[in-house]
Parts: C-alpha cells; sequence; structure tokens
C-alpha cells in the first residue's frame, strides 16, 4: 500500500498547486526502477473475472505485482467489460503501489472506440470524403465521450498520413492524398477529442480525450506501396507535404502524444532518428507532449531493419532519439536500467521521458480523478444519437462517381423489384481497426434497401461470388435474379482484417483480407471472380447500379464502361446500409467528394492532384493500343476520377469571384469569395474547392495546390455567397536554402468542384 505518500501535504497529490512543480515532486520520490516503469505499456487483456463478475485480485496481482506502469492497453473485448477492468486496475495502482501513479489507458478510436457495443462510424477514408470538418470533430467528440465512460484517457489515433499509393492498404486508415484536406480534418478530429487548444493547453477537461498523431513522418509513402517499406522521399517533400499536417496537429491542435511509424528514411528507422522526434518535433515546433512508440516497433530495428545489435541497443537508441514509452511490452527499454548502471546512459536521459509522461498524466487529470464505473453508464453509448450522426456521416461519405441518363435517384414508384447482387450486398464491411465483421453490429446494403422499400419493391438477393474465392459457380443464379428484377444494384468491393495491428492481431483469424495494415495490393482491380460476375450481370441489359464496399481507390475503368452508375460507399460504418439506401433513392442528395485520385491503372501510380508542373509529361501526345504515342505510348497521364470528384442529383453555378486585401498584412488572410446557385431539381451540398498556383517560384510548386474549401448547403434555387481565406502560410515555400519563405510574384486561384472542374478563375501579385 502507498500509505507514506498519502497525507494532505504531499505536493504531488495537491490538485492546488503548479502542474510542474507536482511532476517534479514525484520525480524526485522515484527510484531508477518506477522511474523506468513508467516509460512501458501492459495490456488489460490478461485480467480475469470471477462468478460473481468482479476482476480477481490475483489477475491484478500477476499483472502487476505491486508495481506502476505508465500505459495501459485497452482489451477489445465488450464496452462493459472494458470499463469493470478499467476500475479494478485503476484501484489497483492508486492503493497497490508504493507511490499511486495511475496509467494512461490507451484504446484504438480511428473511427469509433474499437470496443463491442461502442458506435462504429465509416472509416477514415470515407471520413475525408465529407470534406466536413465539423462534421468529423462532432464525431470525434461522441468517441471521447463513449471511450472515457469505458476507462479510456488516450486514443491512438487520428492518422495524418499523406495517402497517395493506393496500393498501400493503410491508405483506408488515411483521410486522402492532399496534405491541406488531411491536415483540416485531422485537426478537426483531435480537438473534437480533446476540446480546444486554450482548454488543452492547461489540461484535458472532463468529458476529453488525449489524441495520438500518427504516423510520423511520410509512412504512407512506403516503397512499392508495401508496409513498413522505405519512405523514399527528400527533406522538401517531406516539409512540403508529410511533416505540414503533423505540424498543424501540434501548433494548431496542442495534440498530446505522436506516435512515429514503423519505416526509415534515408536508412534511419524513424524511432532512431533524432533529426525528426527532437531536431524538428521538439526544437522547431515546441511539441511538449510524449512520444509512443508503435506496436514492436523498437525491436524491428534489431530484427527487420538490422540497425541494432540486439534489444539493449534498440533500447538506448530509441530513448536517446526521444522516444518515451514502449508499447507494447518491454523489448528494448527492459534495458534501460542496465544502460545506465553500465554508465552508457544518463538517468537524466530517463527523466526527461518520465517528466514528460508524468506532465501528461497530470493534465490529463488522472491523479485527481479516479475511474469509477456508474449506474446508467451503459446507456450512455451507441445513444439514438450517436448511432443518428453515424448514419449522416456515412450519407455525407458517399461519393457518386457516375450518373449516365441519370438513372439515380432512383423512382420507387416505376420499379416493381430490384435486384441486390454481390459478396458485399449482405456482409458488414466496417474495415480495418473495427471490433467486430458481425452483420448484427450494423446495416448491410440488403437490410438498408428492405428496410426502406418495404412491401413497395420486390427485393431480391443472390450472392453471386465470394469476394476472393474463384468459385463460379452461384453466377448463374445471380443473372437468373437479375433477369427477374427491374434494376440490379450491384454491390462488389474488398474487406479488411479485423483486429490486424501488428503486435496485437489474431494469428488464427481466417479471414482473406484484401485491404487494412498489411494487406498491400500489386493490382487495383476487383478481386477474385467478382469482374467475371459483373459481366455477366452487364449481359442482361438491365440498369445496373454498382455499389462498392471498400477501403481504396480501384482502377474500374472497364467496369464502370460496363454499368449506368457508380457510387463508392467505402466502408461505410454501422449506418452503412442505411446511408446507401436513402443515397440511392434520393431521400439524400450524395454530396462526398473524393479524398484519393482513382488512377486508370495501377501503372499510373503515384498519380495525385498536387503533382509538379512536369508530372504529366512533356510530349502532350498520349497515345492508345490503336494509335501509340508518348506520356505514356499506349494511354495518358490523367486520372480515371480526380482528386475532389462527386456528382450530385443537381447542379451548381458559379459566379463573381472577388479578391480582396492581397497585402497580407501581419495577421491577415487573403478574403476570395464567390457566388453558388443551386439551379437544379434537388436540395444539395457542394464542396466549394479553392486551388492556388504560385506562378513563378525558385523551386517547383503544385500547378494546382488545395488551399481552402468550404461544403455549403443549398435548397434549389438557392444562392450563396461562399466565403475563403488564403493565409500568409499557405503561400509559403521551402527555398534552395531549405527556409520557409513567402516569394512575392504573381498568384493564380482556381474555383470549382474538384481540382479539374474549374469554375472560376483569379490572380493576384503579392
Amino acid at each position: 500500500m502507498n500509505t507514506w505518500a498519502n497525507g494532505p501535504d504531499i505536493p504531488y497529490k495537491n490538485p492546488k498547486i503548479a502542474i510542474e512543480q507536482r511532476v517534479e515532486d514525484l520525480l524526485g520520490r522515484m527510484t531508477l526502477e518506477e522511474k523506468v516503469e513508467q516509460l512501458n505499456m501492459k495490456s488489460l487483456e490478461s485480467l480475469e473475472f470471477d462468478e460473481k463478475g468482479k476482476v480477481t485480485e490475483a489477475s491484478l496481482e500477476k499483472l502487476f505485482g505491486g508495481r506502476g506502469i505508465g500505459c495501459l492497453e485497452s482489451p477489445f473485448i465488450e464496452h462493459e467489460k472494458i470499463a469493470t477492468y478499467s476500475e479494478a486496475a485503476d484501484r489497483y495502482l492508486r492503493e497497490h503501489t508504493r507511490l499511486g501513479i495511475p496509467a494512461i489507458q490507451i484504446a484504438e478510436c480511428l473511427h469509433g472506440h474499437m470496443a463491442l457495443g461502442a458506435t462504429i462510424f465509416p472509416q477514415s477514408i470515407g471520413l475525408g470524403s465529407t470534406w466536413n470538418p465539423g462534421l468529423i470533430k462532432e464525431m470525434a467528440g461522441v468517441i471521447a465521450q463513449e471511450a472515457l465512460l469505458a476507462g479510456v484517457d488516450q486514443a491512438l489515433s487520428p492518422l495524418f498520413d499523406i495517402a497517395r499509393d493506393p496500393r498501400y492498404g493503410r491508405v483506408e486508415e488515411c483521410y486522402g492524398e492532399d496534405p491541406f484536406l488531411v491536415k483540416e480534418m485531422g485537426v478537426a478530429f483531435v480537438k473534437g477529442l480533446q476540446g480546444e487548444p486554450e482548454q488543452s493547453a492547461e489540461g484535458i477537461a472532463p468529458g476529453k480525450l488525449a489524441a495520438m498523431g500518427k504516423h510520423f513522418v511520410a509512412y504512407s509513402k512506403p516503397e512499392s506501396g508495401i508496409n513498413i517499406a522505405p519512405a523514399l522521399v527528400g527533406e522538401r517533400e517531406l516539409r512540403e507535404d508529410h511533416l505540414y499536417p503533423f505540424e498543424a496537429a501540434v501548433k494548431e491542435a496542442n495534440i498530446y502524444s505522436i506516435m512515429p511509424g514503423y519505416h526509415e528514411i534515408d536508412g534511419v528507422p524513424i524511432h532512431a532518428n533524432k533529426w525528426l522526434l527532437k531536431d524538428i518535433l521538439r526544437d522547431e515546433w515546441g511539441f511538449n507532449g510524449y512520444i509512443f512508440s508503435d506496436y514492436e516497433a523498437i525491436g524491428m530495428m534489431d530484427y527487420l531493419h538490422h540497425t541494432a545489435d540486439g534489444p539493449k541497443e534498440t533500447g538506448y537508441q530509441a530513448i536517446t532519439a526521444g522516444v518515451d514509452v514502449e508499447a507494447p511490452g518491454a523489448y528494448g527499454y527492459k534495458h534501460l536500467i542496465e544502460l545506465v548502471q553500465e554508465g552508457r546512459l544518463s538517468e537524466s536521459v530517463i527523466d526527461e521521458s518520465v517528466r514528460r509522461v508524468l506532465t501528461v498524466k497530470f493534465k490529463m487529470g488522472l491523479f485527481d480523478r479516479p475511474f469509477k464505473v456508474k449506474k446508467g453508464d451503459r446507456q450512455r453509448i451507441h445513444t439514438p444519437e450517436s448511432v443518428d450522426l453515424a448514419r449522416r456521416v456515412a450519407e455525407e461519405s458517399i461519393v457518386l462517381l457516375q450518373n449516365n441518363n441519370h438513372v439515380l435517384p432512383l423512382d420507387k414508384s416505376k420499379l416493381k423489384s430490384v435486384a441486390v447482387i454481390g459478396p458485399n450486398a449482405d456482409k458488414i464491411q466496417f474495415g480495418d481497426y473495427s471490433p467486430t465483421k458481425n452483420n448484427d453490429y450494423g446495416v448491410t446494403v440488403l437490410q438498408g434497401l428492405k428496410d426502406y422499400l418495404k412491401e413497395e419493391v420486390e427485393v431480391n438477393y443472390a450472392l453471386g461470388c465470394g469476394i476472393t474465392s474463384l468459385f463460379t459457380d452461384s453466377i448463374a443464379a445471380a443473372v437468373d435474379v437479375a433477369k427477374n428484377s427491374d434494376a440490379v444494384i450491384l454491390v462488389l468491393g474488398g474487406t479488411s482484417q479485423t483486429l490486424s495491428g501488428i503486435g496485437w492481431g489474431d494469428p488464427n483469424s481466417k479471414e482473406l483480407a484484401t485491404c487494412g495494415e498489411g494487406y498491400d495490393r500489386n493490382e487495383l482491380d476487383f478481386p477474385g471472380v467478382q469482374p467475371q460476375l459483373l459481366d455477366a450481370i452487364a449481359v442482361t441489359g438491365k440498369p445496373i447500379v454498382l455499389v462498392m464496399i471498400n477501403g481504396r481507390p480501384l482502377t474500374i475503368g472497364d467496369e464502370a464502361d460496363k454499368v449506368d452508375a457508380v457510387v463508392e460507399a467505402w466502408y461505410p460504418g454501422e449506418k452503412g446500409g442505411e446511408a446507401v439506401a436513402r443515397v440511392l433513392f434520393g431521400e439524400v442528395n450524395p454530396s462526398g467528394r473524393l479524398s484519393m485520385t482513382f488512377p486508370p491503372t495501377t501503372g499510373h501510380i503515384p498519380l495525385y492532384a498536387a503533382q509538379k508542373p512536369s508530372a504529366r509529361g512533356y510530349y502532350k501526345r498520349p497515345g492508345t493500343p490503336e494509335k501509340p504515342g508518348r506520356d505514356y505510348v499506349f494511354s495518358q497521364p490523367k486520372p480515371l476520377y480526380c482528386f475532389g470528384y462527386g456528382l450530385s442529383y443537381t447542379t451548381f453555378e458559379y459566379k463573381n469571384v472577388s479578391i480582396d486585401n492581397t497585402s497580407l498584412k501581419e495577421g491577415s488572410t487573403i478574403n476570395v469569395s464567390c457566388e453558388v446557385s443551386n439551379v437544379g431539381n434537388y436540395d444539395g451540398a457542394e464542396v466549394v474547392q479553392l486551388y492556388v498556383r504560385d506562378v513563378v517560384s525558385s523551386v517547383t510548386t503544385p500547378v494546382k495546390a488545395l488551399k481552402a474549401f468550404k461544403k455549403i448547403y443549398l435548397k434549389r434555387g438557392e444562392t450563396q455567397k461562399v466565403s475563403l481565406q488564403i493565409a500568409k502560410d499557405d503561400l509559403m515555400i521551402w527555398n534552395k536554402q531549405m527556409q520557409r519563405v513567402l516569394e512575392p510574384g504573381d498568384f493564380e486561384i482556381y474555383i470549382g468542384s474538384s481540382v479539374e472542374d474549374i469554375r472560376l478563375r483569379g490572380c493576384f501579385t503579392l
């Protein structure tokens, strides 16, 4: 018991004195062993219940053994069980360790708290496609509330990775390809979790959750699209694109923690990269949170990267580079005491990391707010309001890619029957970092259509084929169903592993994942025999709406030519089926816009909007198989569907652009405005996008770089003035001396509905 440290005069126990004083007092009382405990992590998954549903003292003793710990991992089980574990562990650490230091409990919260019973929102690639930071902030607030009720203190979210290679399986966890979009969405998510930075700078308020930004940095640009492969990136690109959203997370959102990636840059694993973790993150940006290792990443310097000769060396490299906490266990950090005793590592290095961890714990309020399960907590998760929000987010994430002859929205008054066919029609797909893939936890497309159509339209279902299997026996039956229906909704796509993170995935899983962590692809077509199913259905001549449930852009040019409409639904969360039905039948006008470019073929990768002037070729004579050319010999370097693209059931008209305040005095912004009118027949939402080109610069800059956007809602016939701001920082570049400067000169602006659908142009001079 920690009786000696329980007196009222113990400074670190006193919430009325400054956090810095509390930290220094506590640090001065700690042994070296107790300090190192704060730099490690354990999992609650080994705890056990007795016959009365209480956590056994024996399992608590086995897990902790009277020792403290820095962080605890939430297990991937039912929400209420996690809460019970959390309360027992928190009580044990306070009452049965010498100093009573509580732990930071951490959980995956990528698109919902990863616990059975919590609300499951659309996967991140879908969240990015909403282009609605306010909605994402609202969602993150709900995630925080639900996770807190399970005893969680910090989320392993969000990602600030720039996703430009759809072969890479983790693009589904990213908001998109563009640094500005990723920054806006990620900062909104952090503020939704943590609260506004003015508050979180003082401490995490009750009802809020600390955030963790990952994966620092350029992890999402792996060689050949393979997870953990080296990131081939120079310093200027690193700063312009990949560091940019992380810097905003630190400076604009006051994020509490950063997780380095598994990868290497220029031969140095990130977990040993002092230049990134100290020189840039801490010294340049002033980050004062703590750095949390990715799972098993420190050990990888030994057995994967081979830059360390054994576990002890990995611990030395990571702690001296600036990594504060090792997860999930102590591969390298179990040798920290030995390194200090040998004289190789100064105890002051340990003190610095412990100081950061303790500071965060005090700012989270962990010492002053013991976790208690309260009566009625279960009724506060997965509420009707939260579930309704999951549906609204899903609706805004859905992107209409093709709508030939206005086949959508479907009119149920003109349909007697509809065929619903495909391997994802009656299968829940939540995406990676989800607690389940069981249909009981969500609404499939088939169920959503049945619920929406009720008895008004007959719904005929056929599986057609599997996602990855090569069996074609079911295709004939699906064709018969299509022939006997008025229209076909064909639901194809992929699937992601559940609980697939490195270091904690289920090794016995039988799932055949096609996307997610460690599930990278060399081709981007529909897997298995899904293309054959589509070909067979297309021959029937029925109107076909292709609905894609997947986690990455696919090369669907040939398939799109064979169907009437294409809808990208991504992994749309627990209310995805309902959202899809409401979009298909016009209850909701689709407003999602692509946050990643769709390439025509894998050979076009990388293909993204913010490319440099020379990126799309010099000769401008693209070829075809029938008439070879150059750039490319048999193709052209254009996207299948460009960044920012998405159709609507209505039509928007842009006019009257104006540009004000081009002097850019300190603290001011350039104001760009225009009028947008809904001149179509449906109410709807438009994403107004503003791109900038620096006409002449000392280093190359993108032909069009996204610098502002706004999602607006217009009733039919309504006109709205839209104001967009360009800040000084948005126009600065990293010059030849690697200095961030604003160069005078001419700038062109482009306003439109996508990077290629530009409606208005203007220019200004600085």
